[in-house]
């Protein structure tokens, strides 16, 4: 059994090893030392480097992602004080405005960040998120060697923003199985659009968040495993996983991460899949 780690229940690790350079694809780092955005009103968790690094050592991942939480508007210097910390073994994904230098991106890149999230879901530090940023955004990370956008989207909005997703001049990243309702599946009009932007060779989806949207909750959040499965079988090339940590939509105490690495062997069916979206796809899509 290994220690306790904060915003993580259990003590249990994966039920099955991981590879070696597995990768999380999706967290944020929370710290202290850094202010939050005027625009957000509820109090930050504490989790800092030290206390992810626990959940690296529970979990058996080694590498990772930082995502800048809407939380600090877009101010990265919390991910990229992360990103000094963790070296190599990790990558970064920014929140700019729409406005940004290139002398701003050049930045960022130096500093291992590979990607802009464009967030249409929480509260902005700029108020409502709208196409001509994602667009604006994504022609400005074009000029950049292996940047991608990351869309976090209601499932509608992915339906509206169909043409715009399929014309972006970088890779799109997806969030949180695009937020499709899994009651619906692959029976989703989302899940239509998703595959066929999927189809187009272009898009990658982030195997995260299932907790959003499951009605049934761990440890198997059975309800996702249709969805999961589809999309394994139609893109295996092109999926990552994340675990969200510290799990900022959810009620404290309710997600053992542990149980999402099997949720992840679940939806893919084999470990040589597993071992694709854990180690392979991430060091395509993020540059390790």
């Amino acid at each position: 059994m290994t220690a306790a780690v904060p915003h993580s229940v259990g003590l249990n690790r994966p039920a099955r090893a991981l590879p070696p350079l597995a990768c999380d694809s999706h967290m944020h780092i929370f710290d202290a030392r850094f202010a939050p955005s005027p625009h957000w009103k509820r109090q930050p968790p504490d989790a800092p480097v030290a206390a992810y690094r626990r959940l690296q050592q529970r979990l058996g991942t080694q590498r990772t992602v930082v995502v800048t939480p809407s939380t600090y508007g877009t101010d990265n210097a919390c991910t990229l004080d992360a990103l000094d910390q963790l070296g190599d073994s990790a990558r970064g994904v920014a929140v700019v405005a729409q406005d940004v230098s290139d002398a701003e991106l050049d930045r960022l890149h130096a500093r291992r960040v590979r990607g802009l999230r464009v967030n249409f879901v929480s509260p902005q530090s700029w108020g409502e998120t709208t196409q001509e940023m994602l667009t604006t955004l994504a022609r400005k990370a074009a000029r950049l060697p292996g940047w991608h956008i990351q869309v976090f989207m209601h499932p509608e909005q992915i339906v509206a923003l169909e043409g715009v997703l399929a014309a972006l001049p970088v890779p799109l990243v997806v969030d949180h199985l695009g937020r499709i309702d899994p009651a619906e599946g692959p029976a989703a009009t989302a899940y239509g659009v998703l595959r066929r932007l999927l189809d187009g060779s272009n898009t990658w989806v982030k195997l995260s968040g299932a907790y959003m949207r499951s009605t049934v909750h761990g440890p198997g959040y059975a309800d996702t495993l249709p969805l999961g499965r589809a999309l394994a079988q139609a893109a295996p090339e092109r999926l990552v996983w994340g675990s969200d940590w510290p799990h900022t939509t959810e009620a404290s105490g309710t997600v053992n991460d542990a149980d999402l690495v099997d949720l992840l062997r679940a939806w893919a069916g084999s470990d040589a899949l597993m071992d694709r979206i854990l180690v392979d796809n991430p060091a395509r899509l993020y540059g390790f």
